[in-house]
């Protein structure tokens, strides 16, 4: 088990959540992509919208995947840093 593993466990066992009820890759890649593409500090407020959404009952899946596809359309502010994940411009 690793950090990221062993931190979910405890804080899960904690409120009483599961870590089988945590997908910590989409939660990561969501978080990834509004720090990027987005705002860095919409990365965890990202997250607790996405837990609110969930449960209230919305598919976690759903959920990620809209709230992925709109960071990724974001688009970038004016003089912000390219994210390492935007190609080099030529």
């Amino acid at each position: 088990m690793n950090d990221l593993e062993a931190w979910v466990t405890a804080a899960g066992a904690e409120i009483g959540v599961p870590p089988t009820e945590v997908d910590t890759s989409a939660v990561l890649d969501v978080a990834r992509d509004v720090a990027h593409q987005v705002l860095r500090p919409g990365a965890p407020v990202t997250a607790y919208l996405m837990g609110l959404a969930v449960g209230r009952g919305a598919d976690p899946a759903d959920v990620a995947a809209r709230i992925r596809a709109l960071a990724l359309a974001w688009p970038h502010r004016a003089g912000a840093q390219p994210s390492v994940a935007d190609p080099p411009t030529p």
